[in-house]
């Protein structure tokens, strides 16, 4: 990678409940983590939304393992607009339903393979598919369905484990919702022989077709938590018709906390 390409790995690391937030874009993600696999490099790239700091506000287990993470990506409006609250900027919002059509453009043509685990049995399976036909060189090195016994030890577990480093990816891409993917990690990841980690939620329903998406005009103005709730209605209503005003109560009582922006480091 030439300096020209270095120089753009540093941006502003800033905290919300003293949870980490890397302020970055999408091409710094990328360069980022090309580097880190050309380097043979692990490394935990998770993200953040407003039920994610919520957890983390309320689960200490979660808030410190987000702490061990190399990154920890915007993948929300309200956490931008927390930021912007705390005195603070965040380029933009990294949200997998449309960022893992461009990350999975760039995977392709860096040959970067990855392995998929999580979904109902043929959902993850669908996703490939959908991503392979747009992206006809996309190394996807194997699928696994989230549906298996994830206890510590079981049989089930450890084959999942045993596979995954047999194959060495070099994206573990992940989708067993917020925080199981993240305790799963935490209990395998050190197990794993695969460069990067990233926890993507419903991604696989998103590129599958199985879940639908908020329409453009939501998703473009920062209310696609809205269109999600239309959705979904039973199963989110807590998490947004309760989570949202909690979340921005405790970002006013933290933000009296700190009269300016909490401290920022770069991160290179």
């Amino acid at each position: 990678m030439t300096q020209e390409h270095e120089t753009t790995l540093c941006w502003p690391r800033h905290n919300i409940f003293n949870v980490p937030v890397d302020a970055l874009t999408v091409d710094q993600l990328h360069a980022w983590i090309l580097r880190s696999v050309r380097r043979n490099e692990r490394a935990l790239v998770l993200n953040v939304n407003v039920h994610a700091l919520n957890l983390a506000y309320e689960q200490g287990w979660f808030a410190d393992y987000l702490n061990q993470a190399e990154i920890v990506f915007c993948d929300g409006a309200g956490v931008m607009l927390a930021a912007r609250l705390l005195g603070f900027h965040i380029p933009e919002r990294i949200t997998y339903a449309d960022w893992m059509w461009q990350f999975a453009a760039f995977a392709a043509e860096h040959q970067l393979s990855f392995y998929f685990l999580g979904g109902q049995p043929g959902v993850a399976a669908a996703a490939g598919d959908k991503l392979r036909a747009r992206f006809p060189d996309l190394r996807i090195a194997g699928i696994q369905h989230g549906y298996f016994d994830k206890t510590p030890g079981s049989s089930e577990n450890e084959a999942v484990v045993q596979e995954i480093s047999r194959l060495q990816p070099n994206i573990l891409l992940m989708g067993l919702g917020m925080p199981l993917q993240e305790r799963w990690l935490q209990e395998n990841w050190p197990r794993l022989n695969a460069n990067i980690a990233l926890t993507g939620g419903a991604v696989f329903d998103y590129l599958s077709g199985q879940l639908q998406r908020a329409p453009a005009w939501m998703t473009n103005n920062g209310l696609e938590w809205l269109g999600r709730l239309l959705i979904e209605p039973k199963r989110l209503w807590r998490r947004y018709v309760l989570g949202n005003p909690l979340f921005f109560w405790r970002v006013l009582q933290y933000k009296t906390r700190y009269q300016t922006a909490p401290p920022t480091s770069n991160k290179s």
